[in-house]
Protein backbone atom coordinates (compact mmCIF):
# COMPACT_ATOMS: atom_id res chain seq x y z
CA UNK A 1 0.00 0.00 0.00
CA UNK A 2 1.91 3.12 -1.05
CA UNK A 3 2.14 5.63 2.20
CA UNK A 4 0.03 9.32 1.17
CA UNK A 5 3.78 10.82 0.25
CA UNK A 6 3.61 8.21 -2.38
CA UNK A 7 0.33 9.39 -3.37
CA UNK A 8 1.02 12.65 -3.74
CA UNK A 9 3.80 12.04 -5.77
CA UNK A 10 2.26 10.02 -8.25
CA UNK A 11 -0.42 12.61 -8.93
CA UNK A 12 2.09 15.58 -9.28
CA UNK A 13 3.91 13.02 -12.07
CA UNK A 14 0.72 12.65 -13.63
CA UNK A 15 -0.08 15.95 -13.68
CA UNK A 16 3.41 17.29 -14.74
CA UNK A 17 2.58 14.90 -18.11
CA UNK A 18 -0.57 15.43 -18.58
CA UNK A 19 0.05 18.48 -21.23
CA UNK A 20 2.17 15.89 -23.47
CA UNK A 21 -0.09 12.99 -23.00
CA UNK A 22 -2.89 14.81 -23.81
CA UNK A 23 -0.81 16.43 -27.30
CA UNK A 24 0.11 13.13 -28.02
CA UNK A 25 -3.43 11.57 -27.63
CA UNK A 26 -5.58 14.47 -29.79
CA UNK A 27 -6.97 13.85 -32.62
CA UNK A 28 -4.93 15.03 -35.57
CA UNK A 29 -5.00 17.52 -36.27
CA UNK A 30 -4.60 19.64 -32.79
CA UNK A 31 -2.47 22.45 -33.51
CA UNK A 32 -1.39 24.73 -36.36
CA UNK A 33 0.15 23.01 -39.89
CA UNK A 34 2.64 24.53 -41.94
CA UNK A 35 2.94 23.78 -45.76
CA UNK A 36 5.92 24.94 -47.49
CA UNK A 37 6.12 25.40 -51.22
CA UNK A 38 8.91 26.13 -53.60
CA UNK A 39 8.51 29.36 -55.33
CA UNK A 40 7.98 33.15 -54.45
CA UNK A 41 4.60 34.41 -53.66
CA UNK A 42 1.93 34.94 -56.68
CA UNK A 43 3.24 31.92 -59.41
CA UNK A 44 1.39 29.21 -60.42
CA UNK A 45 2.72 26.63 -57.72
CA UNK A 46 2.01 29.26 -54.75
CA UNK A 47 -1.87 29.84 -56.15
CA UNK A 48 -2.15 26.35 -55.60
CA UNK A 49 -0.59 25.68 -52.70
CA UNK A 50 -2.51 29.11 -51.24
CA UNK A 51 -5.50 27.15 -52.18
CA UNK A 52 -4.96 24.11 -50.58
CA UNK A 53 -3.96 26.02 -47.24
CA UNK A 54 -7.31 27.52 -47.43
CA UNK A 55 -9.41 24.46 -47.93
CA UNK A 56 -7.50 22.96 -44.91
CA UNK A 57 -8.02 25.37 -42.34
CA UNK A 58 -11.64 25.76 -43.08
CA UNK A 59 -12.04 21.92 -43.66
CA UNK A 60 -9.94 21.13 -40.49
CA UNK A 61 -10.17 23.56 -37.76
CA UNK A 62 -6.36 24.78 -37.46
CA UNK A 63 -4.59 27.59 -38.81
CA UNK A 64 -2.76 26.51 -42.17
CA UNK A 65 0.21 28.75 -42.63
CA UNK A 66 1.83 28.85 -46.67
CA UNK A 67 6.13 29.14 -46.31
CA UNK A 68 7.82 30.39 -49.33
CA UNK A 69 11.44 28.40 -49.25
CA UNK A 70 12.65 29.27 -52.82
CA UNK A 71 16.08 28.45 -54.55
CA UNK A 72 17.81 25.84 -56.14
CA UNK A 73 14.79 24.74 -58.20
CA UNK A 74 12.45 23.89 -55.23
CA UNK A 75 15.32 21.32 -53.67
CA UNK A 76 15.72 24.13 -50.92
CA UNK A 77 12.17 23.86 -49.68
CA UNK A 78 11.88 20.58 -50.78
CA UNK A 79 15.03 19.41 -48.02
CA UNK A 80 13.33 21.29 -45.49
CA UNK A 81 10.02 19.30 -46.39
CA UNK A 82 12.10 15.82 -46.18
CA UNK A 83 13.87 17.19 -43.00
CA UNK A 84 10.68 17.70 -40.86
CA UNK A 85 8.75 15.56 -38.33
CA UNK A 86 6.62 13.03 -39.56
CA UNK A 87 3.81 13.87 -37.67
CA UNK A 88 1.46 15.72 -40.33
CA UNK A 89 1.90 19.38 -39.13
CA UNK A 90 4.57 20.05 -41.86
CA UNK A 91 4.91 19.08 -45.70
CA UNK A 92 4.36 20.59 -48.68
CA UNK A 93 4.31 20.77 -52.45
CA UNK A 94 6.22 18.55 -54.56
CA UNK A 95 6.99 19.30 -58.25
CA UNK A 96 8.03 18.18 -61.57
CA UNK A 97 11.40 20.05 -60.92
CA UNK A 98 11.90 18.48 -57.36
CA UNK A 99 10.67 14.37 -58.14
CA UNK A 100 11.03 14.41 -61.83
CA UNK A 101 14.13 16.10 -63.05
CA UNK A 102 16.68 17.59 -60.48
CA UNK A 103 16.90 13.90 -59.09
CA UNK A 104 19.09 12.86 -62.20
CA UNK A 105 19.95 16.62 -62.90
CA UNK A 106 21.61 17.32 -59.70
CA UNK A 107 24.91 15.90 -58.72
CA UNK A 108 24.54 14.65 -55.18
CA UNK A 109 21.28 16.06 -54.55
CA UNK A 110 20.22 16.80 -51.20
CA UNK A 111 17.71 14.07 -50.65
CA UNK A 112 15.89 11.06 -51.80
CA UNK A 113 13.11 11.99 -54.11
CA UNK A 114 11.71 8.26 -53.29
CA UNK A 115 12.71 7.49 -50.10
CA UNK A 116 12.99 10.67 -47.94
CA UNK A 117 9.06 11.73 -48.31
CA UNK A 118 5.84 10.40 -48.38
CA UNK A 119 3.78 11.09 -51.18
CA UNK A 120 0.20 12.73 -50.48
CA UNK A 121 -1.92 13.33 -53.43
CA UNK A 122 -1.32 14.82 -56.93
CA UNK A 123 -2.47 18.51 -57.23
CA UNK A 124 -2.58 20.28 -60.29
CA UNK A 125 -0.51 20.52 -63.43
CA UNK A 126 0.07 23.32 -66.61
CA UNK A 127 0.04 22.40 -70.20
CA UNK A 128 2.97 22.99 -72.07
CA UNK A 129 3.56 25.58 -75.06
CA UNK A 130 5.95 25.53 -77.67
CA UNK A 131 5.41 29.46 -79.18
CA UNK A 132 6.78 31.61 -81.80
CA UNK A 133 6.43 35.12 -82.08
CA UNK A 134 3.36 35.69 -84.54
CA UNK A 135 5.66 37.23 -87.39
CA UNK A 136 7.94 34.37 -87.79
CA UNK A 137 8.12 32.71 -91.30
CA UNK A 138 6.63 29.37 -89.79
CA UNK A 139 2.74 29.39 -89.56
CA UNK A 140 2.89 25.52 -88.14
CA UNK A 141 4.79 22.88 -86.79
CA UNK A 142 5.61 21.17 -89.89
CA UNK A 143 6.68 24.34 -91.36
CA UNK A 144 8.82 25.25 -88.10
CA UNK A 145 10.62 21.71 -88.49
CA UNK A 146 11.12 22.44 -91.75
CA UNK A 147 12.30 25.66 -91.69
CA UNK A 148 14.71 24.54 -88.83
CA UNK A 149 16.33 22.16 -91.09
CA UNK A 150 16.76 24.54 -94.19
CA UNK A 151 18.05 26.73 -91.18
CA UNK A 152 20.42 24.84 -89.12
CA UNK A 153 21.75 27.10 -86.01
CA UNK A 154 19.22 29.51 -86.62
CA UNK A 155 16.54 29.10 -84.00
CA UNK A 156 16.58 29.57 -80.37
CA UNK A 157 13.98 29.29 -77.51
CA UNK A 158 13.95 30.15 -74.24
CA UNK A 159 13.01 28.99 -71.20
CA UNK A 160 13.20 29.31 -67.35
CA UNK A 161 16.32 28.12 -66.99
CA UNK A 162 18.70 25.16 -67.19
CA UNK A 163 17.11 21.85 -66.23
CA UNK A 164 13.63 23.21 -65.55
CA UNK A 165 10.50 21.37 -66.82
CA UNK A 166 10.11 23.80 -69.65
CA UNK A 167 13.96 23.28 -70.66
CA UNK A 168 13.65 19.74 -70.62
CA UNK A 169 10.46 19.69 -73.00
CA UNK A 170 12.48 21.79 -74.63
CA UNK A 171 14.52 19.19 -75.07
CA UNK A 172 11.98 16.12 -75.56
CA UNK A 173 10.69 18.36 -78.65
CA UNK A 174 13.69 18.76 -80.59
CA UNK A 175 14.48 14.85 -79.81
CA UNK A 176 11.04 13.95 -80.96
CA UNK A 177 10.49 16.25 -83.97
CA UNK A 178 13.64 16.61 -85.30
CA UNK A 179 14.25 20.24 -84.85
CA UNK A 180 17.20 22.15 -84.95
CA UNK A 181 17.07 24.82 -81.41
CA UNK A 182 19.35 25.80 -79.28
CA UNK A 183 18.07 26.47 -75.71
CA UNK A 184 18.91 30.05 -74.26
CA UNK A 185 17.99 29.83 -70.28
CA UNK A 186 16.41 33.04 -68.23
CA UNK A 187 15.45 33.42 -64.82
CA UNK A 188 12.12 33.00 -65.80
CA UNK A 189 9.70 32.59 -68.79
CA UNK A 190 8.90 36.37 -67.98
CA UNK A 191 12.41 37.94 -68.14
CA UNK A 192 12.28 35.84 -71.62
CA UNK A 193 9.36 36.91 -73.22
CA UNK A 194 10.37 41.03 -73.66
CA UNK A 195 13.23 39.29 -76.20
CA UNK A 196 11.06 36.66 -77.74
CA UNK A 197 8.55 39.50 -79.01
CA UNK A 198 11.28 41.64 -79.90
CA UNK A 199 12.85 39.34 -82.36
CA UNK A 200 15.77 38.25 -80.23
CA UNK A 201 14.42 34.71 -79.61
CA UNK A 202 12.70 32.66 -82.14
CA UNK A 203 10.85 30.60 -79.79
CA UNK A 204 9.81 29.86 -76.10
CA UNK A 205 8.98 27.17 -73.95
CA UNK A 206 5.96 28.05 -71.59
CA UNK A 207 3.12 27.39 -69.92
CA UNK A 208 -0.48 28.87 -71.10
CA UNK A 209 -0.70 30.52 -67.82
CA UNK A 210 2.81 33.27 -69.25
CA UNK A 211 1.92 33.44 -72.22
CA UNK A 212 -1.78 32.91 -73.02
CA UNK A 213 -2.46 36.52 -72.60
CA UNK A 214 0.09 37.07 -75.71
CA UNK A 215 -1.27 34.32 -77.58
CA UNK A 216 -5.27 35.63 -77.82
CA UNK A 217 -3.82 39.17 -78.43
CA UNK A 218 -2.01 37.58 -81.53
CA UNK A 219 1.48 38.82 -80.95
CA UNK A 220 2.44 35.28 -80.62
CA UNK A 221 1.54 31.59 -81.89
CA UNK A 222 1.34 28.40 -80.36
CA UNK A 223 2.62 25.86 -82.59
CA UNK A 224 2.06 22.89 -80.56
CA UNK A 225 0.67 21.94 -76.97
CA UNK A 226 2.94 19.25 -74.98
CA UNK A 227 -0.54 17.40 -74.01
CA UNK A 228 -3.07 14.41 -75.36
CA UNK A 229 -5.73 16.88 -75.65
CA UNK A 230 -6.21 20.84 -76.42
CA UNK A 231 -5.82 23.39 -73.64
CA UNK A 232 -9.12 24.85 -72.55
CA UNK A 233 -7.49 28.49 -72.54
CA UNK A 234 -6.47 28.19 -75.81
CA UNK A 235 -8.71 25.85 -78.00
CA UNK A 236 -7.44 26.89 -81.32
CA UNK A 237 -3.56 25.63 -80.51
CA UNK A 238 -3.53 22.19 -82.31
CA UNK A 239 -1.39 19.33 -79.63
CA UNK A 240 1.56 17.83 -80.81
CA UNK A 241 0.12 14.94 -80.64
CA UNK A 242 -2.35 15.62 -83.10
CA UNK A 243 0.44 16.82 -84.96
CA UNK A 244 1.85 13.25 -85.12
CA UNK A 245 4.45 13.31 -82.25
CA UNK A 246 2.42 11.50 -79.89
CA UNK A 247 5.11 10.99 -76.81
CA UNK A 248 5.46 14.84 -77.15
CA UNK A 249 3.85 14.50 -73.98
CA UNK A 250 4.97 16.78 -70.67
CA UNK A 251 3.39 19.02 -67.96
CA UNK A 252 4.39 21.26 -65.19
CA UNK A 253 2.65 19.21 -62.15
CA UNK A 254 2.68 20.01 -58.44
CA UNK A 255 1.94 17.45 -55.97
CA UNK A 256 1.95 17.50 -51.83
CA UNK A 257 3.95 15.47 -49.81
CA UNK A 258 5.39 15.06 -46.40
CA UNK A 259 8.56 13.67 -44.62
CA UNK A 260 9.24 9.82 -44.91
CA UNK A 261 7.39 7.56 -42.16
CA UNK A 262 3.93 9.82 -42.60
CA UNK A 263 1.86 7.45 -40.89
CA UNK A 264 -1.03 6.27 -43.45
CA UNK A 265 -4.45 7.26 -41.39
CA UNK A 266 -2.46 11.14 -41.30
CA UNK A 267 -1.97 10.33 -45.09
CA UNK A 268 -5.37 9.39 -46.16
CA UNK A 269 -7.20 11.92 -44.48
CA UNK A 270 -4.61 14.66 -45.71
CA UNK A 271 -5.28 13.39 -49.23
CA UNK A 272 -9.06 13.18 -48.19
CA UNK A 273 -9.26 16.68 -47.45
CA UNK A 274 -6.77 17.94 -50.04
CA UNK A 275 -9.28 16.55 -52.70
CA UNK A 276 -12.59 18.44 -51.33
CA UNK A 277 -10.07 22.29 -51.11
CA UNK A 278 -9.25 21.74 -54.70
CA UNK A 279 -12.56 20.56 -56.19
CA UNK A 280 -14.34 23.56 -54.56
CA UNK A 281 -16.20 24.97 -57.59
CA UNK A 282 -14.73 28.71 -57.29
CA UNK A 283 -11.25 26.96 -56.99
CA UNK A 284 -11.84 24.86 -60.27
CA UNK A 285 -13.23 27.94 -61.93
CA UNK A 286 -10.61 30.30 -60.64
CA UNK A 287 -7.68 27.91 -61.45
CA UNK A 288 -9.22 27.49 -65.24
CA UNK A 289 -8.74 30.54 -65.99
CA UNK A 290 -4.90 30.32 -65.18
CA UNK A 291 -4.64 27.10 -67.69
CA UNK A 292 -4.01 25.30 -63.81
CA UNK A 293 -5.86 21.68 -64.02
CA UNK A 294 -6.51 19.71 -61.09
CA UNK A 295 -5.43 16.09 -60.85
CA UNK A 296 -5.77 14.40 -57.84
CA UNK A 297 -5.31 10.56 -56.62
CA UNK A 298 -4.57 8.08 -54.72
CA UNK A 299 -1.05 8.22 -52.20
CA UNK A 300 -0.11 5.15 -53.99
CA UNK A 301 -0.91 6.34 -57.51
CA UNK A 302 1.37 9.87 -57.15
CA UNK A 303 4.37 7.23 -55.44
CA UNK A 304 3.95 5.88 -58.90
CA UNK A 305 4.09 9.12 -61.05
CA UNK A 306 7.01 10.05 -59.18
CA UNK A 307 9.13 6.90 -59.78
CA UNK A 308 7.68 6.97 -63.57
CA UNK A 309 8.56 10.58 -64.34
CA UNK A 310 11.63 10.16 -62.72
CA UNK A 311 12.46 7.75 -65.16
CA UNK A 312 11.24 8.91 -67.97
CA UNK A 313 12.92 12.37 -68.24
CA UNK A 314 16.65 10.68 -66.75
CA UNK A 315 17.74 10.06 -70.51
CA UNK A 316 16.66 13.16 -71.94
CA UNK A 317 18.66 14.76 -68.41
CA UNK A 318 21.78 12.73 -69.09
CA UNK A 319 21.83 14.00 -72.66
CA UNK A 320 21.24 17.46 -71.79
CA UNK A 321 24.28 16.85 -69.11
CA UNK A 322 26.61 15.58 -71.79
CA UNK A 323 26.02 18.51 -74.06
CA UNK A 324 26.76 21.09 -71.34
CA UNK A 325 30.06 19.17 -70.92
CA UNK A 326 31.25 19.48 -73.75
CA UNK A 327 31.03 23.52 -73.83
Amino acid sequence: MPSLKGIVLLAAMAAAASPAAAQTSAPYPSRQITLITLTAAGGALDTVARAIASGLQEQMGQTVVVVNRTGAGGNIGATEISRATPDGYTFGMLTVGTHGTNPTFVANPPFNAIKDFTPISMAADLNITLSVQNSFPARTLAEFIAYSKKNPGKISFGSAGVGTGLHLTGELVKRETGLDMTHVPYQGVAKALPDLLGGQLQAIMANPADVGVHIRAGTLRALGIAAVKREATLPDAPTFTEQGFAKVISSTWFGVGGPAGLPRPIVDRLNKEIHTALRKPATTAHFAKLGINVVTGTPDQFAAYIKSEIARWEPIVKGVKAGLSKK
